[in-house]
């Protein structure tokens, strides 16, 4: 525990890269398989399951500590994290009980999940001893891991480097191999150790080739029919996989959705064994749907008959990375493309390859990208003909060219504190636009505002705070912000009848006075705009 609260406490005190890639190289270098798998599962953002709720946790805090349970909620609302408050107030500055202290990471797991089955008065003694036994750093991370709200400050594809920097394997050996499913476990180690022709699992896919976003690309791209063009499908990103007579779908967020699109699973029986189609799951009938009828399908493992017709849905592939079972990640898109063409065609229409734009020059390129919101798509993707198949967001491999934004001007009424670095400040943000007389909420923000102003904006909440509801403030309806969304539907779960997609503070209007706000009316005026028929 000691050496990875440590990795912890200085992986927050830098925001520089290559400091971050050596820390964590390190400690991989230098721990156990288990604790370095543990290590891993943590720094790729996976999380323990909530294994103690908060306000039990809280209760045992001020029984151990001898305090007043107001006391402990008062300065868990200022000090803003649950986990600093519990370890501030049994923080002695000692050095702590050098059994505990030492105890690796993975067995910590172990007794914090053994401890989660216990009865409740051993449950509050034994981590009374924990919490005065450990130091100040330690028992913060152990009240983060007992909550399941561990957050590093790392990127998913730094820490791969790290560890294969560690391990001495190629980056993406390793990126390919910690797809999908593993446990953190000694044996994880182990097949990250293995020769690159140790071979793959049948329901293994392959990390995904992400599209940087069109504006951070160098003035000149070349001709445009340097690029395959293709829509940018508003769907589920996925990847098919056919190997060894299974069927696999695996999400973007490597999330294996076995049984959710029967239709798809079936349709890719007919392709060729050895086969890794990436794509999209769209929904589609007589035409691509909006994303709010893909929805109702997400989270049914098993639908019925009723909904696999009211939403039926279509694969579209838009790149091919295994073809007979060899990896062809680098064979230049254009051949890619040729081969998947040839891969799909035996597919029923539930499986169909992602058409291409075709167009001349950039001039005639752009009206198409106009078109985008009106068939439903949110933009263009430019991939290089000659470019491979890369990991992760690389410049020059592939550009997604989006539609701009839709916006509408709404007031701020309410605002919650914010997490890790920002549980110090009220950075989410409620916003409405008028209905009438009254304000009615149409989104929740997080992001938009620089550093400066979140600052500008806690102090201003602080000061105009009207009312508050546990950790909620509703403040003097005054602040007026111009919000950015991607997409809005109709939406019988909000009072206000809409959900707005992706929305985000675009920029805050200080020019602007509250009574100017947008009105309810003019999102409803949206849907017809941007809804395909």
């Amino acid at each position: 525990m000691k050496r990875f609260a440590q990795l912890y406490e200085q992986l927050d005190a830098t925001r520089a890269t290559g400091r971050k890639l050596a820390l964590m190289a390190d400690y991989f270098r230098h721990s156990d398989d288990e604790a370095a798998a543990w290590a891993l599962y943590f720094l790729t953002g996976r999380r323990l399951k909530r294994l103690l709720p908060p306000a039990r946790l809280k209760a045992w805090a001020a029984e151990a500590a001898g305090v007043a349970d107001w006391m402990l909620a008062s300065s868990h609302a200022h000090v803003g994290d649950l986990a600093e408050t519990i370890a501030l107030l049994f923080d002695d500055g000692g050095a702590g009980d050098p059994a505990l202290v030492s105890r690796e990471l993975g067995a910590w797991v172990a007794e914090l999940r053994a401890l989660a089955q216990a009865d409740e008065a051993i449950i509050g003694t034994q981590l009374a001893v924990w919490w005065r036994g450990l130091p100040l750093r330690e028992s913060f991370l152990l009240t983060k891991l007992l909550t399941g709200s561990l957050r590093v400050g790392v990127s998913t594809g730094l820490a791969t480097r790290a560890l294969a920097q560690a391990l001495e394997q190629d980056e993406n050996l390793i990126a390919q191999r910690l797809m999908g499913d593993w446990q953190p476990d000694a044996a994880l180690l182990a097949r990250l150790r293995a020769p690159p022709d140790a071979g793959t699992i049948a329901s293994q896919p392959y990390p995904f080739c992400l599209a940087a976003p069109l504006e951070d690309a160098p003035v000149e791209l070349g001709a445009v029919t340097d690029f395959l063009v293709e829509w940018k499908w508003d769907g589920i990103r996925a990847q098919l996989i056919r190997r060894e007579g299974q069927v696999f779908v695996w999400s973007r967020g490597e999330e294996l959705l076995a049984g959710r699109f029967p239709e798809i699973e079936a349709a890719a029986t007919a392709l060729p064994d050895g086969t890794v189609l990436d794509g999209e799951v769209v929904c589609w009938r007589d035409g691509i749907r909006p994303f709010a009828e893909l929805q109702r399908r997400i989270n049914k493992q098993k639908p019925g008959r009723r909904l696999l017709e009211e939403a039926p849905v279509r694969f579209l592939a838009y790149d091919l990375l295994e073809a007979e079972g060899r990896d062809i990640r680098d064979q230049s898109t254009r051949a890619r493309r040729h081969t998947l063409e040839r891969s799909v065609a035996a597919a029923e229409a539930t499986i169909t390859v992602s058409p291409l734009v075709r167009a001349g020059d950039w001039a005639s390129l752009a009206p198409l990208r106009a078109e985008a919101r009106t068939r439903g798509v949110e933009g263009l993707v430019l991939k290089h003909a000659d470019a491979p198949y890369t990991r992760g967001r690389r410049r020059g491999v592939w550009w997604k060219w989006k539609v701009d934004p839709l916006t509408v001007d709404a007031v701020l009424v309410y605002a919650q504190a914010g997490h890790g670095r920002r549980s110090n400040l009220y950075t989410d943000y409620t916003l409405a636009v008028w209905d009438g007389d009254a304000l009615v909420p149409v989104a929740k923000a997080y992001s938009g505002l620089t550093d400066k102003e979140l600052t500008q904006m806690d102090r201003w909440i602080r000061q105009h705070t009207i009312e508050r509801f546990g950790p909620v403030r509703s403040v003097q309806p005054l602040q007026v912000f111009e919000i950015a969304f991607e997409g809005i539907q109709q939406s019988k779960r909000h009072k206000a009848g809409v959900a707005l997609r992706f929305p985000r503070i675009h920029r805050w209007r200080q020019d602007k006075p509250a009574a100017e706000a947008d009105h309810l009316q003019a999102l409803h005026a949206l849907l017809d705009t941007v809804t395909p028929s």
